[in-house]
This record gives C-alpha cells, structure tokens and sequence, in this order.
C-alpha cells in the first residue's frame, strides 16, 4: 500500500476532496480516486473522509492507494530520444504521430512501450497500469518533451509543480492569418464539445485554461507563435488558437483542411520544459531543436513571404 501526504493551501479551500486530488494528480482518474475514498483510503486530519469532504486550508490529506499491478505493456525496443536521465526523472523528446499510452487500439507502439524496454521498467505508478511514468501528455501529432517520472515520490512532486503553475511548459507553433498584437493572453474555460464529444471546446463551467502566446515572425498568411502554458488541459493550445480565428497550421481536427504543404499534423512542438527536481532540490531546464517538418514549413513560409 502506498500513502500520499497533502496539505491544503489557502487558494484550494473549499474544494471537494476527491476533485482535490484528481487536480494534483491529473492522470489519476477522478473515478479510481473515488473508489480508493469509497473503500475507506483517505484520511483527512487522521479521519476517514468521504468525496465530498469540502478541504479547508492546511488540512493534511492522506490517500492510501493499493500498490499497483505489473503492468501487463509489452516492452519495444523501439528508437527514442532521451536527452536526460537521472534518478527520478527521464527527459524524452516525442516525435510527431507518436501515441504517449496505451489505449483501446493502441496497445503496442506507445512511447510507454519504448519507455518499458529503455528504462527497464523503472517508471512510477500512480497513474495505473496503462500510463506507468506519464505525469503529463502531449497529443499524438504534437512532438516535443515530455518529463518522464521514474518513481511515485518523484510523480507527486512534479504533478504538484503542473497543478500550481511552478513548471515551465513553452510550444512553439505555426497558426493561420496574422495576429493583431505581438503578445496575448486567452484565458476561456475547456470542457467536452457538447457537438462533437470526441473534441475539447470553450465551454461554460469547463476547467479553467490559460495560454500566453507571443509573435516570433510573421509571414504572408501565417504567423510564428511562442506559447507559454499556465495550465495544461487537453487540446488547450489548438482550441485556444482556433477561438481566436487563428488555427494550427496543419491541424486536421480545429484547422482548415487548404494548407500549402502536406503535413501529418498540427505544427505544434513542446521545445522548452523546466521543474524543481523531485531529489535534488534545483531547477532543472531543456530546450529541443524543431524537427524537420516544422523547419521544412517554416522555411517554406520565408521563402515565400
């Protein structure tokens, strides 16, 4: 049985204990903390508590959870790129068409297989037996780093650094039309479209979602964005980008379909990530090169700017 500590700050008061949770551990799904609270594994201030427990600021949260199974993930000696490794956490820059975890359909092929071979298994798991190591995802056709957690200690404290803003998410992105400003912020709540349930929209009630964006280069048509993430909810950037009338250049999903280049999805890469290290105490940062196709398109743009 493994136990999680909490406390309670000051900006999470009034929140029910189960959704509490499944914020600091985002992965975790809201369900699976229910189930560990229904069958008497959580305490709050030494008591057992129920889902609905509204926490109070310096409340100590205890969350026991079974160990969890051996994950029954075919290793595949599949060619990553790890740019760091230590003890805790392991650094990997994901390609473009990629899937980060099994799924219904995706059970083989995953960066969680190639993770399962490479890192012989060393991966932690709070997150169950499909995402052993995943703290944070990035879509399929989005490429970039991703911080890989190698044990459970090392997974709260990075997931704890995601859910209060501390960790350093920048993308960089290609979008269609011309930004007015240099600079912006888009600060709309995302939920499930209540059109189509298989993609994210601004929804009333959704969970909040803020993206900082800044122009890099401007192009005839296009322009070159850095994004700074403050918070991390799924399809955030392409949704976010897309409401302003300004969508992911290559995105098959939010985007146009007229695009000047064959591409095999969104031009979206995860380039800068930066965290407290679990262990050690200091920031750690990394930057990654864009891949081809995203300087295959950008230069395509300046030669025809």
């Amino acid at each position: 049985m493994k136990e999680y500590n909490f406390c309670v700050s000051d900006e999470d008061e009034g929140i029910r204990a189960d959704k509490y949770l499944s914020d600091l551990l985002p992965d975790l799904s809201r369900s699976y903390i229910q189930k560990q609270i229904g069958d008497g594994l959580l305490l709050i201030n030494g008591r057992p508590s129920k889902s609905g427990y509204k926490v109070k600021a310096d409340d100590t949260i205890l969350l026991q959870v079974p160990d969890s199974v051996e994950p029954d993930i075919k290793p595949e000696n599949i060619p990553i790129d790890i740019v760091y490794e230590d003890e805790d956490v392991a650094i990997v820059n994901k390609p473009r068409g990629m899937v980060v975890h099994p799924s219904a359909g995706h059970y083989e092929g995953t960066l969680v297989n190639a993770l399962m071979y490479h890192l012989n298994g060393r991966l932690s798991g709070i997150n169950g037996v499909l995402r052993p190591g995943i703290v944070h995802r990035i879509d399929r056709d989005t490429s970039g780093l991703l911080i890989i957690c190698k044990n459970d200690f090392a997974h709260g404290k990075i997931a704890e650094q995601l859910k209060e803003h501390s960790a350093d998410r920048i993308y960089h992105a290609i979008v269609h039309g011309s930004l007015r400003e240099d600079e912006g912020t888009v600060d709309a709540p995302l939920g499930r479209s209540p059109q189509d349930r298989k993609k994210m929209a601004i929804v009333p009630g959704g969970k909040r979602a803020v993206t900082h964006y800044k122009v890099l280069e401007r192009f005839s048509g296009y322009t070159y964005i850095e994004l700074k993430l403050e918070t991390g909810r799924t399809h955030q950037i392409r949704v976010h980008m897309t409401s302003l009338g300004h969508p992911l250049m290559g995105d098959p999903v939010y985007g146009t379909q007229k695009e000047p280049l064959k591409l095999n999805g969104q031009m979206l890469h995860a380039k800068t990530i930066g965290f407290i290290s679990p262990s050690k105490g200091t920031y750690l940062s990394f930057d990654s090169e864009l891949p081809e196709d995203f300087l295959k398109a950008l230069n395509y743009l300046r030669s025809n700017n």
